[in-house]
């Protein structure tokens, strides 16, 4: 069997889907009459929206200028896909301010909206990670080597800020397969000092289960291959 080439989506996209999936479903379960609920609810739209416009400006800058690079207009329908995410993403946010202000009948009437019009947006963006798990990696393998897909991951990586770092590790941590994370983690060991990893590590363990973490200090504690 050939060596799985690198995929750059697969760990962003997952944890994107985790949160996307937990911040619907918390919306549609909120009660629009107890006020620390709703606020509660709609810092975590926000916070969706903002790590997902983040995403959107990762791939413009690093992955779409890629593909064109080398496979002009390649990355032109996404392109056009992320304006239109652009837009919703404006709206949604509008709907969240309308619903915070919002009182009595109004404040039920405008958190329905606000869920259903967060539940296309989410239906649209599952749509859209499929076009660029299969078509723009397609194209990626095509155009790249696994060492050049590497340096633009790297690069995706060194634009992202700690705070925005961290904010992603709470969704992709939990998101993932054990072998993905003990990947993940196993290189952050690597490339951070101890204190800081140990941080990561704390964070792991408060977001798996009991078995998932025995199954990540197993692969953290084995002896790793010296790199030649």
């Amino acid at each position: 069997m050939s060596k799985p080439r690198i995929n750059m989506y697969s760990g962003i996209h997952k944890a994107l889907r985790h949160f996307m999936s937990d911040t619907e479903s918390r919306l549609s379960r909120t009660d629009a009459a107890d006020n620390e609920d709703l606020q509660g609810s709609l810092a975590q739209v926000r916070e969706l929206l903002a790590m997902m416009r983040k995403h959107l400006q990762h791939e413009r800058d690093f992955v779409h200028p890629a593909m064109n690079a080398r496979r002009p207009g390649s990355a032109q329908l996404a392109e056009g896909d992320h304006d239109h995410h652009d837009w919703a993403i404006d709206k949604l946010l509008a709907l969240c301010d309308h619903c915070a202000t919002a009182v009595g009948g109004a404040r039920f009437q405008h958190l329905e909206h606000l869920h259903l019009q967060l539940s296309v947006f989410i239906g649209e963006n599952l749509v859209h990670m499929n076009l660029e798990e299969t078509e723009h990696n397609a194209v990626l393998w095509a155009c790249y080597s696994d060492e050049e897909l590497h340096q633009i991951h790297e690069r995706i990586i060194a634009a992202i800020t700690p705070e925005e770092m961290q904010a992603t590790m709470r969704w992709m941590i939990p998101a993932v397969s054990p072998a993905e994370r003990a990947g993940m983690l196993l290189g952050m060991r690597a490339g951070m000092p101890p204190p800081l990893f140990e941080g990561i590590l704390a964070l792991t363990r408060s977001l798996v289960s009991a078995r998932d973490m025995q199954k990540l200090e197993a692969v953290l504690a084995a002896p790793q291959p010296i790199a030649a």
